[in-house]
């Protein structure tokens, strides 16, 4: 049977498609944009989006799993689990958050708090719909992903530097291969099924730790300049970031100076794969190319 990859085209949801193909399942990918997916020929690619029902159909045809990605739980969602579920799927794993099983209260009050607050019902309200289906289900919750590192790509690209605050702040990021890796084994096999899996990176990997990682990669320094937290939020509103986003990144640095904050790490991908999981600087090795400068011709 089909599986169909919603957010086919995301960090992680392409990494699903790949790693479906190389195991020999039908697999079809549901992107907004077919014709600018980029995804691997073997895979079946249709035009789906979450705000127009009228393209389900299509894309649910024939589909016994499948792997859900979070915007499908938003103000604009028309029912597509239902759809999915009467279509025949039977089978859900559900691209969540980390934040979907932090206790309320969890980053308390300031902006930190709000914004653990907000993702945790998004994504558990999601979760919860899922389980009230009647279908089989598991729950993907992966922390802050190592490819956040790069909105960092234009700055080391032409300055080989990063500025910021709070150099000495870092999570245990994961590498997108690795959530997929989880994401896979709850689609082919019924190991997982009832399961809510946080995964992580193996360590806490401190900005500064990120940048030199960054720089042995693509063969050259990259050195951290560390910003005061003002001047930083000034040059992000500046750069087009909203003030809520600016704050509650200001706020999550600032918790995970000392320690990994709200996100430890934990042994999720060892457990599920039996493998270690993947260090930041393997990411790094595995994205030179987004840092390295473009070459004129």
């Amino acid at each position: 049977m089909t599986i169909l990859v919603t957010g086919a085209t995301g960090n992680v949801g392409r990494q699903v498609v790949a790693q479906l193909v190389l195991a020999g399942r039908p697999v079809r990918a549901m992107t907004r944009q077919p014709k600018t997916g980029r995804l691997p020929d073997s895979a079946e690619v249709v035009q789906g989006d979450f705000e127009r029902p009228e393209t389900w159909r299509a894309a649910l045809d024939g589909v016994q799993s499948v792997y859900l990605f979070p915007f499908v739980y938003t103000a604009t969602d028309h029912g597509f689990v239902d759809q999915a579920v009467k279509a025949g799927v039977t089978r859900f794993v559900v691209h969540s958050a980390a934040a979907a099983g932090f206790a309320p209260g969890t980053g308390g009050n300031g902006a930190l708090g709000r914004h653990l607050t907000e993702e945790r019902e998004a994504h558990r309200g999601l979760e919860l719909l899922v389980e009230a289906s009647g279908a089989e289900w598991t729950h993907v919750r992966p922390g802050l992903l190592a490819a956040n590192a790069l909105r960092w790509a234009d700055q080391i690209r032409t300055e080989r530097m990063v500025r910021g605050p709070y150099a000495a702040a870092g999570y245990p990021v994961v590498h997108e291969a690795d959530i997929a890796d989880v994401a896979v084994a709850a689609l082919l096999t019924d190991d997982q099924v009832g399961a809510a899996h946080t995964v992580t990176g193996p360590v806490k990997v401190s900005q500064t730790e990120q940048a030199t990682a960054i720089g042995a990669a693509i063969g050259t320094q990259v050195r951290f300049e560390e910003l005061d937290p003002a001047e930083a939020r000034t040059q992000w509103l500046r750069d087009g970031l909203d003030e809520e986003t600016a704050d509650w990144m200001i706020a999550l640095l600032a918790d995970a100076v000392d320690g990994t904050g709200a996100l430890p790490p934990t042994d999720t991908y060892l457990r599920v794969t039996g493998r270690p999981p993947r260090p930041f600087a393997q990411w790094a090795n595995d994205h030179v190319a987004d840092f390295r400068p473009q070459v004129a011709r």
